[in-house]
C-alpha cells in the first residue's frame, strides 16, 4: 500500500508519521526466523541487509509476521540520509567492512501478517497497537518510531525541516491495508517535491564526445503507456557518481531515442541515447503544467521501482 502526495489534512480522523527518506521493504519471517525482505517491486533484496535479517530473526522470536517499513542508512548527526543508504542499494551482498562503515535500519511502521493470520482488515490504529506489541525492535537495526495523534500539520512539518527528516505521512485512523495500491487514506506531504523519472539519455559537459556526464534526460509514461520527455537533471551529482553513472549508461547505449515526441534542441546537444532501464529519483521546485520539472537536483538511482511505474 502505497501513500497519495496531497496538501496537509486536518482533523481527528487523521494519525502522523514521519516519512523517511530510504527504500521501502516489506519483511516476510516465517516460525523458524527465517526472514525475507521484498523491495517494492517484488525482488528478494535480504543479502543486500543481512544486519537487519539477522536482527528481525532474533527479535521475532520463532513467530512469523509480515512487517511493512523502510530501510534507512543514518548519518554521524542520526539523520536519514538517502546518498548513504545509495552505497548499500545497489550491492548484492556487502562486505562486512562496508556494513560497517554505512549500516542500515529498518524503520517498521505497519504489520500485515501476525501468526499466519491476515490483518489487513483491521483498522491502521490496530494494526499499530499488534505492531507495537510484538516487541520487533531491537533498538539498532530494527526500530518502530511513534505515531503522533493530536498535533497539527504544519507543527509536525516545522519539527521535521528542524531534524532533516523528509515530511510527514497522514493515515487515516480506521483505514485498512491494501496491498498494491496508491491509497487516498494515506497522504505523504514532503518538505521538498520528490518524483522518479526514467533515464533515457546523457549528455557530456559542453557537448563534446568524451566529455564528463554533464546532464540526465529523463521521461515518463503518460496515460497512453508513451515514454515522454520530462526535463534533464544537470546538479546533485558527486563527481564519483557522474563517472559511474556515465560507465553504467554506456552500456546501455542504443541509436535513437525511445521517448515519444520531440526534445527541445538545447537539452539533447550531443546526447547519447539508451535504453530505459534505469530509474532516478529527483528533489525539484514545481512540475510545470506541461510536465516539465523546474530546477530539479539529483538524489540518486531507484533499483526497486520499475521503469513502467514512472508516470508522468
Amino acid at each position: 500500500m502505497l501513500a497519495s502526495a496531497g496538501p496537509l489534512p486536518s482533523g481527528p480522523a487523521w494519525v502522523w508519521e514521519w516519512k523517511w527518506d530510504g527504500q521501502r521493504g516489506v519483511c516476510v519471517v516465517d516460525g523458524v526466523s527465517r526472514v525475507k525482505l521484498l523491495s517494492r517491486n517484488g525482488n528478494d533484496i535480504s543479502a543486500s541487509f543481512p544486519e537487519v535479517a539477522a536482527a528481525l530473526s532474533d527479535t521475532t522470536a520463532g513467530r512469523s509476521v509480515t512487517l511493512d517499513g523502510e530501510l534507512v542508512a543514518l548519518d554521524s548527526g542520526g539523520r536519514p540520509d538517502f546518498g548513504l543508504l545509495q552505497r548499500r542499494m545497489h550491492v548484492a551482498r556487502p562486505s562486512a567492512a562496508l556494513r560497517r562503515s554505512t549500516p542500515v535500519t529498518y524503520f517498521v511502521f505497519d504489520v500485515l501478517d501476525v501468526d499466519g493470520e491476515s490483518v489487513r482488515m483491521l483498522p491502521y490504529t490496530q494494526r499499530r497497537a499488534l505492531l507495537e506489541g510484538l516487541g520487533v525492535a531491537d533498538g539498532r537495526r530494527v526500530q518502530v518510531p511513534p505515531n503522533m495523534a493530536g498535533i497539527d500539520g504544519e507543527t509536525l512539518m516545522g519539527i521535521a525541516a528542524d531534524n532533516g527528516i523528509e515530511g510527514v505521512v497522514a493515515k487515516k485512523a480506521e483505514s485498512v491495508y491494501r496491498s498494491g495500491i496508491r491509497s487516498p487514506s494515506w497522504v505523504k506531504v514532503p518538505i521538498r517535491n520528490t518524483r522518479e523519472g526514467v533515464i533515457c539519455g546523457w549528455v557530456p559537459t559542453g557537448g563534446l564526445a568524451g566529455g564528463t556526464l554533464a546532464a540526465l534526460l529523463l521521461g515518463a509514461y503518460d496515460e497512453a503507456g508513451e515514454l515522454v520527455y520530462i526535463g534533464r537533471v544537470g546538479t546533485g551529482f558527486t563527481d564519483r557518481m557522474r563517472r559511474e553513472l556515465r560507465s553504467t549508461l554506456t552500456e546501455r547505449t542504443r541509436p535513437d531515442s525511445a521517448l515519444h515526441g520531440p526534445v527541445p534542441r538545447t537539452d539533447a546537444v550531443g546526447v547519447s541515447w539508451v535504453t530505459p532501464e534505469l530509474v532516478a529519483t529527483m528533489v525539484y521546485r514545481e512540475q510545470s503544467a506541461t510536465g516539465r520539472l523546474r530546477h530539479p537536483a539529483f538524489k540518486g538511482i531507484r533499483s526497486d521501482i520499475a521503469p513502467r511505474d514512472v508516470v508522468a
